[in-house]
């Protein structure tokens, strides 16, 4: 029996992340004082970030979206997939958030189901039951 390698990546995103820029340029520092900062800010909405930490590795995969749907995380799966040779099966480990289980994502995982695991161990110490994802 031959047991192909596999790729493991954990896979969160933040939402809802500030583009924020200083009104005037940041006052550098000098001897004897601190870089200094105007309170006041632009702001030009916000960013959400979606991230995939390979465990092997330490390797990070980031992109950064304007909104946070299904279907800006199905782009980030491809991005994924496409920085995985081909020789290894990829397994992710991702928490319940319902972007994870519309049915984009949930046909994207089925077509690759195969190579592809949605859930994370049930009893790792770290886990806790309401952190944990169901399995689809």
């Amino acid at each position: 029996m031959h047991i192909r390698a596999r790729s493991r990546r954990c896979v969160d995103e933040k939402s809802q992340i500030q583009a924020l820029d200083r009104t005037q340029p940041l006052l550098p520092m000098r001897p004897g004082q601190i870089e200094r900062r105007t309170h006041d800010y632009t702001r030009h909405g916000t960013t959400s970030l979606f991230a995939a930490l390979d465990i092997a590795t330490g390797a990070v995969i980031g992109r950064c979206y304007p909104k946070h749907r299904s279907s800006e995380f199905r782009k980030f799966l491809d991005q994924i997939e496409a920085n995985v040779p081909s020789n290894l099966d990829v397994h992710l480990v991702m928490d319940n958030y319902a972007t994870h289980k519309t049915k984009p994502i949930r046909d994207w995982l089925a077509k690759r189901r195969a190579g592809m695991s949605t859930s994370p161990p049930q009893e790792h110490p770290g886990l806790t039951r309401s952190s944990a994802s169901s399995p689809w």
